[in-house]
């Protein structure tokens, strides 16, 4: 039978085929409208699942007996049902069996808001009903209102302004979201135009989510706690091991992710090897850098910002790596399903939509799926995703060593102990770094101070120009735009003539 049918009216044989099939989930049987009370209670519990049918008329063992139907009776069965909240409205028909004898049917729409009959939520488990647990029900209201009010939507506390928020960075998503494509050039580049040209205030009024993105100042530690990130490395494989680093940040969004990637730069442990005639060692993490930036991100864009003791939290051990966001999946999404291809309903879509256009994240519910095949070309098992004491927790196996290179480990083929380090070049006086390698590699166009260090992944400032940048100065592979002003706010860097030898060198080595 199909239960999707059209409301259309039922004849007999469709009643028999139905009927034929018993109670179940989604079809209840009453003998007569004077159990219409528990009937309703089935009507709001189907209303909360997949819908079905309620038959007035049919015994227990699936007997058709019909009932006399006048016009009170319906009356009395759409008493009833008023009870059920918010206002719901089976729809409802006679089928006759012979004269003077009618089985009664409520085609009863589901999937919809949490319902309540009497002042009580209700759901189908088999042929019964059952109470709606508390924290369900409250989970369900919520994400009903969440299309139109939710913790990221919300004005701001009071007080909180413009002035809070990393004009630097904001500016920065702008630039990152033209150059992608994933948003036009504004006509106005002030910054109260650049947010609401990435719907950050509404109605006049700046949101929670402009907080979440871009809040800078220390004033606002106090009213929005719940912008934090926890970063440890445990010496053992739980958390009853001792700390051989630990630390708590606050900040914003694209801070924490900053410094979330820069703590894993400090523990995750790179296998490599210099390759003759390439520019860079080939690098094999114990766990693939993309799919932990992604998890990152997605902890950020998606966690619940509502909690206020709250914190994004990363958690290295001996045996595996746990990425943690407050919040559980919503909208009927399971950790089974966020192995399929599935449709994205970020519970956070303004965030989302700031880190899409930033160019940090994809739409489509690819995330997960990348992260999956990411894994999958490093090395490492699939990933894990469980739902545990209120978080959504992520869990990484680290990379299995192919017997290729444990062969070659054993033949003296060495693993070189430093992510960092690279081959000389010629006209240089020393190895060039990675992050180095990566600025030179990036440095095509002219890219200020927080630009180039977003590229590297570094976050402090003073250790980022003492050892990345000033030594491409020094060898005078990069230049800046403004050199009588060294700290000026637009000063950008660029590659100079020799920089763009050393790269067209370095790759016509690569090629041969």
């Amino acid at each position: 039978m199909c239960w999707n049918r059209k409301t259309v009216k039922m004849n007999i044989r469709e009643l028999k085929e139905i009927v034929s099939e018993g109670e179940s989930e989604r079809l209840e049987f009453k003998r007569s409208t004077g159990q219409r009370t528990e009937a309703a209670k089935a009507v709001c519990a189907m209303l909360n699942g997949l819908g079905g049918f309620v038959l007035f008329g049919v015994t227990d063992k699936g007997e058709l007996i019909g009932q006399e139907v006048v016009a009170k009776t319906i009356e009395d069965i759409t008493a009833e049902l008023r009870k059920v909240e918010p206002p719901a409205f089976p729809d409802i028909e006679t089928v006759t069996l012979r004269k003077g004898s009618s089985v009664i049917v409520l085609t009863v729409p589901g999937g919809g808001s949490p319902y309540s009959f009497d002042g009580r939520p209700y759901l189908r488990h088999g042929p019964t009903n059952r109470v709606m647990p508390r924290d369900e029900y409250e989970r369900r209201l919520v994400e009903r209102l969440h299309a139109n009010r939710r913790w990221e939507n919300e004005p701001v506390a009071e007080g909180v302004s413009i002035r809070d928020l990393d004009e630097e960075e904001i500016r920065t998503t702008l630039e990152n979201a033209i150059r992608l494509g994933r948003l036009e050039p504004p006509s106005r580049r002030d910054v109260r135009s650049i947010l609401q040209g990435l719907e950050l205030i509404h109605d006049g009024k700046l949101l929670n989510a402009a907080v979440a993105l871009y809040g800078k100042t220390d004033r606002l530690k106090v009213l929005y706690p719940q912008l934090s990130l926890r970063v440890a490395r445990f010496r053992g494989p739980n958390r009853l091991s001792d700390f051989s680093d630990n630390r708590e940040y606050w900040g914003h969004s694209f801070s924490l992710l900053k410094r979330a990637e820069s703590f894993l730069m400090d523990h995750v442990p790179i296998a490599g090897r210099v390759v003759p005639g390439k520019m860079v060692r080939e690098d094999r993490p114990l766990y693939p850098p993309r799919a932990t930036r992604e998890a990152l991100a997605n902890a950020l864009c998606h966690r619940d910002y509502s909690i206020p003791g709250g914190a994004v939290s990363v958690a290295m051990y001996d045996e595996h790596l746990e990425i943690a966001n407050p919040g559980s999946l919503h909208f009927g999404m399971t950790p089974e399903k966020l192995v399929q291809p599935h449709e994205s309903r970020p519970w956070n879509p303004i965030i989302a939509g700031v880190f899409y256009r930033a160019g940090i994240i994809e739409k489509w519910g690819m995330g997960t799926l990348n992260i999956l095949d990411w894994c999958s070309e490093n090395g490492n098992p699939a990933p894990s995703w469980v739902e545990q004491a209120g978080s959504l927790i992520l869990t990484f196996a680290p990379r299995v060593t192919p017997p290729e290179e444990i062969r070659k480990a054993r033949t003296g083929t060495k693993l070189a102990p430093s992510r960092d380090q690279v081959e000389d070049e010629p006209g240089t006086k020393s190895a060039l770094s990675r992050h180095q390698v990566e600025i030179l590699l990036s440095s095509r166009e002219d890219k200020g101070l927080v630009e180039l260090m977003a590229i590297t992944g570094r976050t402090d400032r003073t250790k980022f120009r003492h050892q990345v940048l000033n030594p491409l100065l020094e060898e005078g592979l990069v230049e800046m735009t403004i050199p009588g002003k060294p700290r000026s706010s637009k000063q950008k860097y660029r590659l100079t003539e020799k920089g763009r030898r050393y790269i067209a060198d370095a790759g016509r080595q690569g090629k041969e």
